[in-house]
C-alpha cells in the first residue's frame, strides 16, 4: 500500500508545484492521475520514486518511509518501485532480453551488470514475464526493431523484473496509437490484479482513465481537486480540473487503428542518445 501525506514540492523560492497532497493507494488497485500540463502529475510520481526530492511530507510504501532515505537505503527502496516511461527508456542497441534484465541491475554486482552475467533464475523469470505480455518471440531482437506497443511491453516487463511493490506509469500510452494504448492499459489493469500491485498511472486520456482504472485523482495547480470513482467523474469534475487551462484527451479507441501508425511514429521520431548499461545502472541507483 502507498500512503502519501501532506506532500509538498517547491523548486527554489517559486510557488509550490505540489501543495500538501494526501493519497492512499491500496494493493491490487489501479489509480489514474489526471490534470492539465503543469498540474504536478509527473512531479508527484518522481517524488514517490525519489527521482525528485520532496520538500516536505511523508511517502510510505508498505509502512516504510521513503522520504529522507539516502545511499544504500534509498537504492534498496527504489528496487521496489517499478517505473514505466512514456518514451520507453530502452537501450536501442541491446536485445529485448538484455533490456528486460536491466530491471535486475539493482540486485547484481557491477561486474555481473557490465558482463551481463545474470543468474539463471533471473533469465527464467524474464522469459516467463515476456511470455505473459506476448513478447517472448522477440527476446533476441534489438529494441529498435520493435513497434511502439512492443517497446512499451518491454518497459513493463523490465519494471516487473524489479519485483516491485508499487508500479508507476508516467504517460505510458502517450506515444502509442489508440488501439495499442488500450492494450497497454488492459495489461496494466490485469497485472495489478494478478500481482496484487498498487498501480499509479499519470495519464492525459480521460476516456481511458475512466475505462481502465477504478479510481481517478484530478490535480490542478498542485492541489487535489477530485478523488473518486470513474462513474463519478462528470462534466463538473472535468471543468474543475481543466476549465480555462486545456482540453483533456478524451480519445476513444479507433478499432481500425493498427500498429503501423506507431511504427511510422517510431521511425520518424529523432533518436535520442543511446544509453549504456552503466548509465541505466546509475539511473536506478
Amino acid at each position: 500500500m502507498l500512503e502519501i501525506s501532506k506532500l509538498v514540492k517547491r523548486y527554489g523560492h517559486d510557488e509550490a508545484v505540489l501543495k500538501g497532497l494526501d493519497l492512499v493507494v491500496e494493493d491490487n488497485s489501479v489509480v489514474a492521475i489526471v490534470g492539465a500540463s503543469g498540474a504536478g502529475k509527473s512531479t508527484m510520481l518522481r517524488c514517490i520514486n525519489r527521482l525528485v526530492e520532496p520538500s516536505s511530507g511523508s511517502i510510505r510504501l508498505n509502512g516504510n518511509e521513503l522520504v529522507n532515505l539516502r545511499g544504500a537505503a534509498l537504492r534498496r527502496a527504489r528496487r521496489k518501485i517499478g517505473m514505466v516511461f512514456q518514451g520507453f527508456n530502452l537501450i536501442d542497441r541491446l536485445t529485448v532480453m538484455e533490456n528486460v534484465l536491466a530491471g535486475r541491475l539493482g540486485y547484481v554486482s557491477l561486474y555481473q551488470a557490465i558482463s551481463r552475467r545474470y543468474p539463471q533464475a533471473d533469465i527464467e523469470r524474464a522469459f516467463q514475464l515476456m511470455e505473459r505480455v506476448g513478447i517472448a518471440q522477440y527476446a533476441n531482437k534489438r529494441a529498435d526493431e520493435l513497434s511502439g506497443g512492443e517497446r512499451q511491453r518491454v518497459g513493463v516487463v523490465r519494471a516487473l523484473m524489479q519485483e516491485p511493490e508499487l508500479l508507476l506509469a508516467d504517460e505510458p500510452t502517450a506515444s502509442l496509437d489508440p488501439r495499442t494504448s488500450e492494450q497497454i492499459m488492459m495489461l496494466l489493469q490485469s497485472l495489478a490484479s494478478e500481482l496484487s500491485l498498487p498501480v499509479l498511472i499519470n495519464i492525459h486520456n480521460v476516456a481511458q482513465a475512466k475505462t481502465y482504472t477504478e479510481r481517478i485523482v484530478g490535480l490542478r495547480h498542485g492541489k487535489m481537486i477530485f478523488d473518486g470513482k470513474p462513474a463519478e467523474f462528470d462534466k463538473d469534475a472535468l471543468d474543475a480540473i481543466y476549465g480555462g487551462i486545456e482540453a483533456p484527451d478524451e480519445t476513444v479507441s479507433d478499432p481500425q487503428a493498427t500498429e503501423q501508425q506507431t511504427d511510422k511514429q517510431h521511425a520518424d521520431k529523432p533518436r535520442q542518445r543511446d544509453k549504456g548499461l552503466d548509465e541505466v545502472k546509475h539511473d536506478q541507483a
